[in-house]
């Protein structure tokens, strides 16, 4: 398995909109699935799509409205 970067917006809004749930989601999921070591999880300041979030990008993707069920689709599909 190739690594991954996950990069989550922990701008005011993203966060409030469901990054801070994402993150939570995305730390339980990569320490349950041993993925330590496969996966760079990120933070960034904002990334100026606001209207579109909770903003992901997963290695060069951007993923808008992202919650946990479009999370766990998305990290399915890297395996």
């Amino acid at each position: 398995m190739n690594k991954h970067c996950i990069k989550i917006c922990m701008g005011s809004s993203c966060f409030a909109r469901g990054n801070m749930n994402n993150l939570n989601f995305l730390e339980n999921y990569i320490k349950e699935n041993n993925l330590d070591i496969n996966v760079e999880l990120v933070g960034s300041h904002c990334e100026n799509k606001c209207e579109n979030g909770p903003h992901v990008c997963i290695d060069d993707k951007s993923f808008d409205e992202v919650d946990e069920e479009k999370l766990k689709n998305i990290l399915e599909s890297l395996k």
